[in-house]
């Protein structure tokens, strides 16, 4: 996982964030139901261009671990770039809830108002995943096939999901190792009624090929 940073850093890094204009923050700190704000700005041009500029200057603070344009650096970091908007909204709203345990991830959510909130996951989704390109074919090979029977239902043909399944293609291949392991052993914070039977027969082999195929993909 990314490095811990203590909270009270974390906090100061966000007050001192004081990018946007006056209307949009006064917005932001009201009690605003983040889904309806969405879609409000999914429906609207100039609000979503708006919270996007928003977004842009939160991840500044969000680069040190998820890298620049949300593609990590950091094999055990995953990567929000490219990752559905209201997928990733739904995220925050875990860890700002408790559903996810993360102290540092808590922290840095909770101190975001709703707008930042909203843009920050608007930044995200519109940016390009880097995949990362696999040099043994057979492994591929194996991933594939695995991919085929276990995973596209839900994340699709081409591994990006949907509002309400994570993207996985061109994901971090610690990241995914980790998770993979963690949902097939568990218990775990992120049990899932789905991906825990999914994951249950897998061996470390067929997790290794299944992490080298989706990694790879664009």
């Amino acid at each position: 996982m990314a490095r811990r940073i203590p909270a009270m850093l974390a906090l100061a890094l966000f007050a001192g964030l004081a990018w946007q204009p006056a209307a949009m923050a006064q917005a932001g700190r009201s009690k605003v139901d983040i889904d309806t704000r969405l879609q409000q700005a999914m429906a609207d041009p100039k609000l979503a261009d708006e919270l996007y500029k928003v977004g842009r200057k939160v991840s500044a603070v969000c680069a040190n671990c998820h890298g620049d344009g949300g593609n990590s650096t950091k094999p055990s970091v995953p990567n929000l770039a490219g990752q559905n908007p209201a997928y990733l909204l739904e995220q925050v709203r875990q860890f700002a809830d408790g559903r996810r345990r993360y102290e540092f991830m808590e922290g840095m959510i909770r101190a975001m108002n709703s707008d930042e909130k909203i843009g920050m996951v608007l930044f995200y989704a519109a940016q390009p995943v880097t995949p990362k390109p696999a040099a043994d074919a057979a492994l591929l090979a194996k991933g594939q096939e695995i991919f085929g029977k276990n995973c596209f239902r839900c994340h699709g043909d081409m591994g990006r999901g949907n509002d309400q399944i994570a993207r996985i293609a061109g994901q971090q291949t610690d990241y995914l190792r980790s998770t993979l392991k963690r949902y097939r052993d568990g218990p775990n914070t992120r049990a899932n009624s789905i991906m825990t039977p999914n994951t249950k027969l897998l061996t470390d082999a067929d997790i290794e090929s299944l992490v080298a195929y989706v990694s790879s993909m664009q």
